[in-house]
């Protein structure tokens, strides 16, 4: 599988996205090919070479008609209920790239960009993401971006992008609609449920079409294990920063099919005061709230009395819904917590033919080989519906799936 893992120490912008990629061996002469099947006036396009901290980047730049270049101000959208002179809505922009010849992969992918931040906005804005206008600057500005990012991720191949914990700034930015803080409000609503930084940067850090692309294009995440990186690309933005460069690395390579990696949270409990009946329904609950598994640890505590370290892995953006049940269900009054880093094996879910019937089975595939694990509840029914013993029903599934 080919992977772009996006280093974001810099945070991201549409322009850094394209710069990073552009730097990865890719032509700007043929992305002006496929822009140019877009029904789109009034820009061109370059590169540039600059330097951050004695890094050379590249960095994409859009000339707009009137001979000076855009430099992405804070916000290019808002909502009107109309489509008003020198604005363009997020359903004409989407019909543009729908009757465009653009290939279908990039067709696909930027209309998945463009999506989110429309949806995103129009939540801001109290308005239907359909009538989400964008200025007319930002607008080819954003196109431009999106397409651009959309096209380079279908020249070099990629198949999945993962992307860092993101920081995202401070202080406060002019608006069309007056001072905002940044984040922005389109911005950290597109970011809901990736890591971030709050107030790690010296400005803005993530733009609304970073955010988007993101959002819609990529997983949050470290580097997966295995991954060997090919190519490397350096996207510049516009600002000079004191305690960073400002660029944007992307790593492109290829991620191992065997092992893979995720980033989850792990929350824990010190128990000593709960009716220990009511542990099955709190990990039935926790579950369902999103944990991706749930311990329970005998431990001594204080005085000598006899608890249970209650643990629970979850994604992040699942926290605070497990926080919720582990409040409700339990006696704990505290939880602390922590990101975890988690290594996994590719798995997939069969159901394989036994002398019982069907039974369901997770066959796990690593650098060891094939590793089978039957599936308790499936086997038990078949040992129930049969009455024979469990263990016989496991080692015939166990057989069959091997």
């Amino acid at each position: 599988m080919s992977l772009a893992y996006l280093d974001a120490f810099s945070g991201i912008a549409g322009d850094m996205m394209v710069g990073a990629l552009l730097d990865c061996g890719l032509d700007i002469a043929a992305l002006e090919s496929e822009l140019s099947r877009l029904p789109l006036e009034g820009y061109a396009i370059r590169r540039e070479t600059r330097e951050r901290s004695g890094i050379h980047a590249t960095k994409f730049v859009v000339d707009l008609a009137g001979g000076h270049a855009h430099t992405h101000p804070h916000e290019h959208a808002h909502g009107e209920a109309h489509g008003g002179h020198g604005h363009q809505r997020f359903r004409d922009i989407r019909a543009m790239i729908r009757e465009s010849s653009l290939q279908p992969r990039v067709c696909e992918l930027a209309l998945q960009v463009f999506a989110r931040l429309a949806e995103a906005e129009g939540k801001v804005h109290g308005v239907e993401p359909e009538d989400v206008a964008f200025h007319e600057v930002g607008a080819i500005d954003s196109i431009v971006d999106i397409v651009g990012t959309a096209w380079a991720i279908d020249a070099l191949g990629i198949d999945d992008l993962v992307v860092s914990a993101l920081p995202l700034g401070r202080g406060i930015v002019r608006a069309a609609h007056g001072p905002l803080p940044v984040p922005g409000p389109a911005t950290i609503e597109l970011l809901r449920g990736f890591p971030v930084r709050v107030e790690d940067g010296e400005w803005e850090m993530v733009t609304p079409t970073g955010a988007a692309i993101v959002a819609a294009l990529a997983r949050p995440g470290p580097m997966p294990a295995g991954f060997v990186v090919d190519k490397i690309g350096y996207g510049a933005g516009d600002s000079e920063f004191t305690d960073r460069p400002n660029l944007l690395r992307v790593l492109l390579g290829k991620a191992s099919a065997a092992v893979g990696s995720d980033l989850l949270v792990l929350l824990e409990s010190n128990i000593d005061d709960l009716n220990p009946e009511l542990y099955e329904h709190a990990t039935t609950r926790l579950f369902a709230a999103g944990a991706v598994d749930v311990t329970l640890v005998p431990v001594q505590m204080k005085k000598g009395r006899p608890g249970v370290v209650l643990q629970v892995l979850a994604p992040p953006a699942r926290r605070d819904d497990v926080v919720a049940v582990l409040f409700a269900e339990t006696t704990t009054i505290g939880v602390r917590f922590h990101a975890v880093e988690r290594l996994t094996l590719a798995r997939e879910f069969a159901e394989v033919e036994t002398a019982y019937g069907p039974v369901a089975v997770k066959i796990a595939t690593g650098p060891g080989g094939r590793t089978v694990a039957p599936e308790y509840e499936s086997c038990r029914a078949a040992a129930v519906r049969h009455g024979v013993p469990l263990r016989r029903v496991y080692d015939a599934a166990r057989r069959a799936a091997e």
